[in-house]
């Protein structure tokens, strides 16, 4: 009777041994297949994150081609269409006949062909001054914005203005255009689409970095806006903004106060970048 009793227990410690065991396995080939289906899904993500990435960078990279292209044909247009017809009508003017004029003829002839050279030549800085604002070259960033905001202001279109609080280091000029070119194509955003009555510009140093920030009291958009459009065909001028901010190694952020009273965007470029 003992005999048996031991041995029914035996078998039974014997059969909790072999489905505890059965279930450790079970156990750990679960978390074991758990792991691998989540490694794949990491996997998967990162994949799927690096191709939207790359897609962003050639769309930002297809955005500059696109607007260099637009320059391009813009200054050739402005060339060939407006400077062109001048010089050659200036060029009429001084034609081989001018010696066989009499006095008088060849003087107003003269003083035509000036006329139409002097408009040639506004015509041509004006083009130069669209490449390099002539403030911005000579005096600075400081000096250009503060130039760009007193002329909107002065329009009357709304109450502009600009503060730069700490620029006693400057950035390089290619940089500083860069900078200038994107609170142009902000500003110029703005007036076009916000209805806004008043826009402001500050600049200050933190760190490592330097800060421009835009306010405004008009329509505007947040951040996820800004990556939605960068993601888009649409928003040219946006994507404008992100390819030179990719070239300055900075960033940029669309902001609404929390009190819903007025909207902010921010440059962010490192000082590293000064001189």
């Amino acid at each position: 009777m003992f005999f048996l009793q031991a041995t029914n227990s035996s078998q039974g410690i014997n059969s909790v041994m072999f489905f505890g065991t059965i279930g450790m396995l079970a156990l750990a080939i679960g978390i074991v297949g758990f792991v691998i289906y989540h490694q794949r899904r990491v996997i998967r993500y990162n994949t799927e994150l690096k191709r939207l990435e790359e897609e962003k960078q050639q769309i930002l990279l297809n955005a500059s081609i696109c607007f260099q292209e637009e320059e391009r044909n813009r200054i050739a247009a402005d060339l060939h269409d407006d400077a062109g017809p001048l010089l050659a009508t200036a060029r009429l003017y001084l034609n081989e006949n001018l010696v066989n004029q009499e006095k008088a003829q060849q003087l107003q002839s003269i003083y035509s062909a000036k006329q139409i050279i002097d408009d040639a030549i506004l015509l041509i800085r004006n083009i130069s001054h669209s490449l390099m604002p002539p403030t911005l070259k000579n005096f600075g960033l400081e000096s250009a914005c503060n130039d760009l905001f007193q002329k909107i202001s002065g329009s009357g279109s709304l109450n502009a203005s600009a503060r730069f609080h700490d620029y006693r280091t400057r950035l390089k000029v290619d940089q500083e255009l860069l900078v200038f070119r994107i609170i142009q194509e902000l500003v110029n955003n703005i007036i076009k689409h916000s209805n806004a009555g008043f826009i402001h510009l500050t600049q200050n140093n933190s760190g490592n970095n330097m800060y421009f920030r835009l306010h405004h009291d008009g329509t505007g958009i947040v951040q996820a806006d800004f990556e939605k459009l960068n993601h888009s065909a649409l928003g040219l001028g946006l994507k404008n903004i992100a390819s030179r901010m990719k070239v300055l190694k900075g960033r940029i952020f669309f902001e609404i106060d929390p009190s819903h009273t007025y909207y902010k965007v921010t440059l962010e470029v490192p000082r590293e970048a000064a001189i």
